[in-house]
């Protein structure tokens, strides 16, 4: 565990309340015996004590340790410190935050004054929307090079997904908040109008409990644990000329299953066919299987057809949303929410023959 030496804690007091605040020791919560000036591991709640303008005070320094209970990211635990900060001071009773702070890569605390809202700064790249290419599809200018690009996106995912990480607790969380998170299948669900007309409360009831079934499935898959990016849909990759592009928005964490990222980028592929007929044909299903078997001809990833599945759900969710997704003729919701309920039925997707899951 990183060190942190006694002068960047006076160096937070100072810059977290002012230049007269100076450290006195620390010691141990629990025992309260005085420790002394001496450097410390953080991890676990330790008694501050310093005089401001010469008046002695004492604060509680409290951080969190990872664990397998949906904390094992630094951003898990800067959330629950976040709410904490903000939540407490509102409580009769209880104890008063003093001060929110990160811990930096050199050891440093760093005070965060007053947040409210956080923000990111990323470069500015070239290049177009890939949406904008499947709308040019959809209006008959279909090019050589459309599938030459979905070999590429398949190329690249191959890659991405052939960093792998051995950690069970993390793959089952990550199938946990598929389901469960608010963002994902059951917050989705939820999202919905209710009532909602195309799709009725007892077809949602009878899907969430499909989806347990499968949940239990993906206990036998841990090892699949691979880098991924979350969220690669034709909204969120610029293109540029030559093949070339990039992704934005990397989503829920760093790594999670293969099957996530395929089923997001395929599925648009059906959303934008879908406009056409009530089925995947012409040049959307040419892109489609261009892009499974460019994918399944470089991993050999057999078992990804065993678990797609419950993320093509997610995703189908997603795009037939009509609040993602207000402008969706009637028959185009309701192709994707056929194939949202006859997807989960087969154990094995037949990526082949995907208009079956069409009827």
């Amino acid at each position: 565990m990183k060190e942190i030496d006694l002068q960047s804690l006076e160096n937070y007091l100072q810059q977290a309340f002012g230049e007269q605040a100076k450290l006195t020791g620390i010691g141990e919560i629990g025992s309260l015996e005085e420790q002394g000036m001496k450097d410390f591991g953080y991890g676990k709640p330790l008694l501050v004590h310093f005089e401001l303008n010469g008046k002695p005070n004492s604060f509680v320094l409290s951080t969190m340790k990872g664990d397998k209970y949906g904390h094992q990211f630094y951003w898990d635990r800067a959330a629950i410190l976040m709410f904490q900060y903000d939540c407490a001071a509102r409580m009769d009773k209880h104890v008063k935050p003093m001060g929110l702070g990160y811990i930096d890569s050199r050891g440093r605390l760093i005070p965060v004054k007053e947040p409210k809202e956080f923000f990111l700064l990323t470069e500015k790249v070239e290049g177009h929307d890939y949406f904008l290419d499947l709308e040019r599809m959809r209006k008959g200018d279909v090019r050589e090079e459309d599938f030459s690009l979905a070999k590429e996106f398949a190329r690249w995912l191959a890659k991405v997904h052939s960093v792998k990480k051995k950690d069970e607790d993390l793959y089952l969380r990550r199938i946990r908040d598929l389901i469960g998170h608010s963002e994902c299948i059951w917050g989705l669900i939820d999202a919905y109008p209710y009532p909602y007309e195309h799709f009725t409360p007892e077809e949602f009831q009878k899907l969430e409990k499909r989806l347990i079934d499968w949940r239990w499935k993906f206990r036998k898959f841990t090892h699949r644990l691979s880098a991924v990016h979350g969220d690669f849909h034709p909204w969120n990759v610029l293109v540029r000329d030559n093949l070339d592009f990039s992704v934005l928005d990397r989503s829920r964490g760093e790594w999670g299953e293969p099957a996530d990222d395929v089923a997001t980028m395929s599925c648009n592929y059906l959303l934008f066919g879908l406009y056409d007929q009530p089925k995947l044909s012409g040049p959307f299903e040419k892109l489609y299987l261009t892009f499974w078997e460019e994918y399944l001809s470089i991993t050999n990833d057999k078992e990804i057809l065993k678990l797609i599945a419950p993320f093509y759900v997610f995703r189908g969710l997603v795009i037939a949303s009509p609040e993602w997704y207000p402008n969706h003729p009637v028959e185009v919701r309701k192709g994707l929410f056929r194939f949202i309920q006859n997807v989960l039925e087969d154990e094995n997707f037949d990526y082949m023959k995907i208009n079956k899951y069409m009827e």
